[in-house]
């Protein structure tokens, strides 16, 4: 296939740079082409456009974003070690790959990418959740990104999805589904990262909504779940009790005897709306 066929397997390129996973940067390599596919198809390469990835390392999944067809990747990796393994990849795909040594935590996105761009990446675990509440707060919404294809720990992909009244949801799941639909597409075994990570990984796929799913205010909304889900053995009128307690959840309709995980994202939103000033 062009591109691929020019360049070495992604073992070789590891070795010929003396790369080697950090823990200090959360990172786990991928190498199984048919398993950085099948991510790639999952985010829509075959599509064209453009796709932002963040940490891409020595490259694996870049490569197969390229290779489904991809129009352009915009690649965001702080490990200045990796840079030569991309510039191999930038080469073999000739504009195509634009890559920023940065820190994707504190770069500002909107400098660098267009309108409508595809969030495609295998996310360091140390930063994955930091990055993904970036990208759900961000100011403006419908956001600058038109979708989400990421890797997270199985637990972290479990808090996105849930539900009410089930173990995992909370604060993430909230604001997530708040302002995004989100689905697991797959998990990922341990066994394909070098080195194998000490637990599961799952590929998430999260769309915008055009407008959240109840009017409220994003940092109103921040304050209720922060503070309901701060002490979510509590009763809410407990839990609330700073923010305005049974008066608030008297306004917004909500029984002072439930617990936060018992909430549907609608009543949060209520009691956000109902906030004194």
């Amino acid at each position: 296939m062009p591109g691929l066929d020019k360049l070495p397997p992604l073992r070789e390129v590891i070795a010929a740079h003396g790369l080697s996973a950090k823990k200090s940067l959360g990172q786990n390599f991928l190498f199984d082409l048919n398993l950085t596919r099948k991510i790639a198809k999952a985010a829509g390469a075959a599509d064209g456009g453009t796709f932002y990835e963040v940490g891409p390392g020595p490259g694996g999944l870049t490569r197969a974003l390229l290779a489904e067809g991809a129009g352009k990747v915009i690649a965001v990796e702080r490990d200045a070690r990796c840079l030569p393994a991309l510039e191999e990849i930038a080469a073999a795909w000739p504009g195509k790959l634009e890559v920023h040594a940065a820190d994707a935590l504190k770069l500002d996105e909107a400098a660098i990418l267009p309108r409508g761009v595809r969030i495609a990446a295998n996310l360091p675990y140390n930063v994955g959740t930091a990055l993904l509440v970036k990208w759900l707060t961000a100011p403006q919404w419908p956001p600058l990104w038109a979708s989400l294809t990421l890797m997270f720990q199985k637990e972290v992909a479990q808090r996105i999805i849930a539900a009410p009244s089930t173990e995992h949801y909370g604060r993430l799941s909230v604001l997530a589904q708040w302002r995004c639909t989100a689905k697991i597409l797959f998990d990922v075994n341990r066994g394909a990262f070098v080195p194998p990570p000490s637990v599961t990984s799952s590929i998430v796929r999260l769309e915008p909504r055009e407008s959240p799913l109840a009017p409220a205010d994003l940092a109103d909304l921040e304050k209720i779940t922060a503070a309901a889900f701060g002490q979510r053995r509590k009763m809410l009128r407990q839990s609330l009790k700073p923010l305005g307690g049974e008066v608030l959840l008297e306004k917004a309709g909500i029984d002072p005897t439930a617990r936060p995980e018992d909430l549907k994202i609608e009543q949060f939103a209520a009691l956000a709306r109902n906030l004194p000033p």
